[in-house]
């Protein structure tokens, strides 16, 4: 089964059990933006704002797919663990530093 899903923007989405939404994820919110080990709180989707904890819970409930698009390329977005055991999101590595994640733009 296909849903067809309407948001109020007029925007169409696609949805289907077998196949998880893919959402580029634009720009990000950081604890603290000036230091780069501080840790991601939200990313934006189109208007959408979801937490850090969120986007784990999305990520691996298989509900979302995230992805970044730099230049030309797109990475996905997935979910690490620290050596600590604390889950966090980054991009896939792709061979560029910085993480494509965390140079995103602040959102406002």
């Amino acid at each position: 089964m296909i849903l067809l899903i309407n948001d109020m923007k007029k925007r169409l989405f696609i949805f289907s059990p077998i196949f998880q939404m893919l959402l580029e994820v634009k720009c990000i919110n950081k604890t603290d933006r000036q230091n780069p080990r501080e840790k991601i709180s939200h990313i934006w989707w189109s208007g959408w704002k979801y937490t850090q904890e969120q986007a784990i819970q999305y990520i691996e409930n298989k509900t979302y797919s995230f992805y970044v698009t730099v230049g030309w390329k797109s990475v996905n977005v997935v979910v690490a663990k620290s050596r600590f055991g604390n889950k966090y999101i980054k991009t896939e590595s792709d061979g560029d530093m910085p993480n494509n994640l965390l140079s995103l733009l602040e959102c406002k």
